[in-house]
């Protein structure tokens, strides 16, 4: 949303703007923290600056849009709850930084441990040889993120990454060539495996944050979420998990034997994804993963 031209400002001036908006934080319940998130991105101030106020003497600070331009940004944030990241259009994940909009989800930091995850099945040393390189699926993809996860951390591999929004699909594509990764990533729009039907049993693993979102619960989540992030990655049917049953089901097609399937999942939903993995027949060695809060949130299963 950010506009990126550049204006000029005194150091004074955007010292009692940072301190106004602190105050307008705290009143509406929301983290001061993201003031000096903005101004990060805004002004191009470090860390070190904003914490010992060392800016306040500063004749001249380049920002990228007015005063009063980031004062009404800062009131939608308090006001109609608009996330931070949509107003700078950025969001750091993993060592990235991630162009976003309301057009995908924004990537959360407890996603980034679906990477960890992949590169340990990966580099098992029981893993099938082929685990490290080849093809690999992000389906649902959205901003991206765990595509670029994979092509960082498996140099190795060609990532397949899918969404059915070709506006995601748009943002997607801009980061990876932004991040030198377009070389190794093949973006493709529709439904999950439907675009990469050709490579059916050519898989080695398939990464995937699918909806999966009671849709009765939708409407009950925090306004930030449910007034500006696209529902279409958030609900995954009545009890949340039709997404994943159907990545469950037909997976199996496209993975290799020794191929991972690995997704992460909503809190309660551990057990009968695990139970579900049994069914289906195909899956052996499933696993389930808590996040750093303890949360069962992930799953991983190899194929027989």
């Amino acid at each position: 949303m950010v506009d990126k031209q550049l204006r000029v400002v005194s150091g004074l001036e955007l010292w009692r703007w940072r301190k106004r908006a602190i105050a307008d934080a705290m009143a509406c319940d929301v983290s001061s923290a993201e003031v000096d998130w903005l101004l990060l991105e805004v002004a191009g101030l470090d860390r070190l600056a904003l914490r010992l106020e060392s800016f306040k003497d500063w004749n001249e600070i380049e920002i990228v849009l007015p005063l009063e331009d980031l004062e009404q940004l800062w009131h939608r944030r308090l006001y109609e709850r608009l996330p931070v990241q949509y107003i700078t259009g950025v969001t750091p994940w993993r060592k990235f930084q991630i162009a976003v909009s309301n057009a995908v989800l924004i990537p959360r930091p407890e996603t980034e441990y679906l990477i960890d995850l992949a590169v340990a099945a990966a580099t098992n040393s029981g893993a099938a040889p082929f685990l490290d390189s080849g093809n690999w699926a992000d389906l649902g993809t959205g901003s991206g993120a765990i595509a670029l996860g994979l092509a960082d951390a498996l140099p190795q591999g060609i990532i397949h990454a899918v969404d059915y929004s070709p506006e995601a699909l748009k943002i997607a594509q801009s980061n990876a060539v932004n991040l030198g990764f377009d070389h190794r990533i093949k973006f493709y729009q529709g439904s999950w495996w439907e675009p990469l039907a050709a490579l059916q049993g050519q898989f080695s693993g398939m990464v995937s944050n699918p909806p999966y979102i009671p849709t009765s619960t939708v409407a009950t989540l925090q306004p930030e979420v449910v007034n500006h992030e696209p529902h279409l990655a958030l609900d995954g049917g009545d009890d949340g998990l039709d997404c994943i049953r159907q990545l469950i089901e037909i997976s199996p097609l496209y993975l290799r034997p020794g191929g991972v399937w690995l997704i992460e999942m909503m809190a309660g939903q551990a057990d009968t994804v695990g139970k579900l993995l049994q069914q289906q027949g195909s899956y052996c060695n499933i696993q389930i993963h808590a996040d750093l809060a303890g949360i069962e949130r992930f799953a991983v299963a190899s194929i027989k």
